[in-house]
Order: C-alpha cells, then sequence, then structure tokens
C-alpha cells in the first residue's frame, strides 16, 4: 500500500488501510507492555545465544525506564522493575509469542528468577536517544556475546548483532510505509468505514477484544488489585457512566499490579486498550445494541484513539488515556446514531479539557487516570449531544477537530519534551 499516494486513495484502498491498522495495532499481550517489550528483548538473546546470558546490559529510553520503573511484571510473584522484567524474560520467556512472550512462564522460571536476582547480573542504563520506544539488551556467556535492539515498536527488532555479525538491520522503509498508512486517518474517514466495512474481515479481531479485556475488567472487580480504584467507584453506585468508568478501572488495578490475564492493546498500550473496549462493549450490552452495532462502534472507537495516538507517539509525557477514553466516547456516541459533527465535538470537548493529564509511568494510578479521562470524555459526549462545548481559539483548541487534534499531537510530542526530562529526572531522584 505504501505505493499510493494516502491523499488519493479510494475508499476501497483507504478500508483496506484502515483494516490493516486495525489488525497491526490490536495485539494480545500479557503484563504492560513497556516491561514485556524489555523481556521479549532479553528472550531473543537467550534465543540467539542458545541459552540464558550471564551477564546482561540494557539500555533503555527514559519512557521506558519510566513506564517499567514501578509496574508489577507478570509472572514474577509482585516484582517490579527493569531487572526483574530482563530476567524473567532470558530465564522463561518464549520470543516466538511476541507480547505473551512471558505466558509460558514455569515455577522453575520463577525459582531460577529468584537465584539470578541476587546475583547482580544486570546493568541498567539510560539510553542516549531521540526514539521513545528504544532498548538495546547486550547479553553475554563465556563464548558469546549478543547486542538486540527494539526500536518504535514494542516487538520491532532493530539492529541484531551476534559474535560483531550483524544478523538483523531494521528495514526504514517499513517503518515510513507505517507512517504514511496513518496519514489517511481522519475522522471523517474513520466513520465512513465503521458503516461500511465487511465485518467479516475485523469481527474476530475485535470479538477477542472484548473477550480478553472483558475478562481481566471482570477479575479486576472481583479481587482487590492494587489501590482497587474500579471496585471503589463500583462501591459508590450511581449511573451507568459511573459503571463504565469503574470497569475499566479495575482492568489497569489487576494489569498494573501483576495480573496475567492477556489484553487486546491498541497504540502499544494494554490500559488504552481496556479503555477503548470495555466501556463501548458495556454500553452496548446495556442498551441492547446488536453485535453488529458494537462491532461497528469499535472500530469507529480504536481508529480514533490510533488517530490521535499518531501525532502524539506511543509514549510520551502525554497519558494516553485521553486519547483513548476520546476513542471510547466516540464509539458510544456512534452507537447512538450521533453524526460526524457530534462525534467530532466529542473528541474536541475531551482533549480541550483532559488533555494536559501526565504521564509518569505505568503503575496502579493509571486505573484513576482512567476513569477521570473517561468520566470527561463521557461529559464531553453529553456535552455535544446539546451542541454545547469548546470553540477555535479557546486554548489548543482549532476550526475543526482535524486541526485540534494536531494541535494535541504537537503539544505531546513536542511541548513536553521538557516536562517528560523532567517526570524522569523526579521518579529516579536526581
Amino acid at each position: 500500500m505504501g505505493c499510493f499516494i494516502m491523499s488519493q486513495l479510494s475508499a476501497k484502498q483507504r478500508g483496506e488501510v484502515f483494516t490493516e491498522i486495525l489488525r497491526e495495532e490490536l495485539q494480545m499481550a500479557t503484563g504492560c507492555t513497556e516491561p514485556i517489550a524489555i523481556a521479549y528483548c532479553a528472550a531473543q538473546t537467550t534465543k540467539l545465544l542458545g541459552r540464558r546470558a550471564d551477564h546482561f546490559s540494557i539500555s533503555c529510553s527514559g519512557n521506558i525506564i519510566k513506564n517499567a520503573k514501578a509496574v508489577t511484571v507478570p509472572q514474577t510473584d509482585g516484582r517490579t522493575g527493569i531487572e526483574a522484567a530482563v530476567l524473567i524474560g532470558a530465564a522463561g520467556g518464549d520470543a516466538s509469542l511476541g507480547m505473551e512472550v512471558l505466558s509460558r512462564v514455569t515455577q522453575a522460571h520463577k525459582a531460577e528468577l529468584n537465584r539470578l536476582l541476587k546475583q547482580k547480573i544486570v546493568e541498567i542504563n539510560l539510553l542516549d536517544t531521540s526514539h521513545a520506544l528504544h532498548i538495546v539488551i547486550d547479553a553475554e556467556t563465556d563464548t558469546d556475546r549478543v547486542s538486540v535492539e527494539i526500536i518504535d515498536s514494542h516487538t520491532r527488532l532493530g539492529t541484531v548483532i551476534k559474535n560483531g555479525r550483524v544478523l538483523h538491520e531494521l528495514e526504514e522503509a517499513v517503518h515510513e510505509d507505517d507512517q504514511r498508512k496513518r496519514q489517511a486517518l481522519n475522522l471523517k474517514a474513520i466513520l465512513e468505514y465503521a458503516d461500511t466495512v465487511d465485518l467479516s474481515e475485523v469481527e474476530e479481531l475485535l470479538e477477542r477484544q472484548i473477550r480478553y479485556n472483558l475478562a481481566i475488567s471482570r477479575e479486576g472487580l472481583a479481587a482487590p488489585w492494587g489501590a482497587a480504584v474500579g471496585p471503589s467507584l463500583m462501591e459508590r453506585g450511581g449511573d451507568l457512566y459511573t459503571r463504565l468508568c469503574a470497569a475499566a478501572a479495575a482492568g489497569s488495578d489487576a494489569r498494573m499490579n501483576g495480573c496475567a490475564m492477556p489484553v487486546v492493546i491498541n497504540s502499544g498500550s494494554g490500559n488504552q486498550g481496556m479503555t477503548i473496549a470495555v466501556p463501548v462493549a458495556l454500553y452496548a450490552q446495556e442498551k441492547g445494541y446488536s453485535r453488529e452495532t458494537l462491532l461497528r462502534g469499535l472500530c469507529a472507537a480504536n481508529l480514533t484513539a490510533i488517530h490521535q495516538k499518531t501525532g502524539i507517539g506511543k509514549l510520551s509525557a502525554f497519558c494516553g488515556a485521553v486519547s483513548a477514553a476520546a476513542g471510547a466516547a466516540c464509539g458510544i456516541a456512534y452507537m447512538d446514531g450521533g453524526d460526524l459533527d457530534v462525534i467530532s465535538q466529542t473528541v474536541v470537548n475531551c482533549i480541550a479539557s483532559v488533555g494536559g493529564m501526565v504521564c509518569d509511568g505505568a503503575k496502579s494510578s493509571c486505573a484513576c487516570k482512567i476513569a477521570t479521562a473517561l468520566n470527561c470524555a463521557l461529559l464531553s459526549y453529553d456535552l455535544a449531544q446539546r451542541n454545547r462545548g469548546f470553540r477555535d481559539g479557546e486554548g489548543i483548541v482549532k476550526e475543526n477537530v482535524e486541526e485540534t487534534i494536531s494541535s494535541i499531537g504537537r503539544l505531546a510530542s513536542k511541548g513536553m519534551r521538557q516536562a517528560d526530562n523532567e517526570i524522569l529526572n523526579i521518579m529516579i531522584g536526581k
């Protein structure tokens, strides 16, 4: 599809691009995706060496350190941080499983992790890089040495070297093609796609998103994971919107605190995948909407979130719960029969209100941020239905939804760079 100029795509070609984007983005993942990317990278070193290395040196971008520092790594009996992610990935990870790399960890692997943690064989460094998502692990045995790079996407291999020989290099053309595909996204085209896509092309993908993300939400409501934000909201009672916020937050409660149940991610994030899918699915259930209506609503919700994140980037100081929540509200509006004007105003209202929420890493408070963002997104939809909202010239709001989305992308990717550095410095005590 890279041979096309995206602005000149026919409706059919654009639909094919959007389906391809959904297939690329809605991946299964076990655990928070940043430590999982580290574990995947470490598992690749074991695969290349033929056994676990004796020593590891890992260099990570600031955003990886930020998101892996405090979140519980699944299959580690409650441990957090980069060292645990490296060692469990190397000891028990299966690189062939991608973002589910830790799904086959055994008790024997956990016992090995306990022994390895005492040996202090992992050296951690901050990587000097312009890429927000960037990991390099150098691993060695007494006879061999390998270097594995992950860059720009959680399982995208960059340069891979064994004993001085380059085995793999990133194809820049592939990365550029990915960016071009996402340039075809705009809200009008997304809604047209949701209306017309042959659901047989995406049904299995979306059904999986519903099934797994609702399952971890139920787990988060049933057991006291982390700060139990979801259960606490549910205990307050309240209307449908409150219950939707609670259910989405509960999935994050579980996931940020070590639950090994897999989820379907969006924009590289399980929290964002849950923020999108859980409220849309439960809203459809509450209103008695057909399965077709739900699946088309999820097409609108997922792609609207991806559209916003294209300019923001997968990792930044901007909390992705905001773009995901705006996507969820759009999916709900779509299922209710909302038109382009209502859905556009919903997006504008949401990102104009909570677009300043910062990401200070993956941890228990992500659940509270999800609930906050969703609450605002649903209020934004209520306002939009009444033709109320924020207009051109008010803060970063521009003349139309696409310009406003560009504004938030610029703010997040450029304006918040220094904030991102300061957040990291605060987190590591500098």
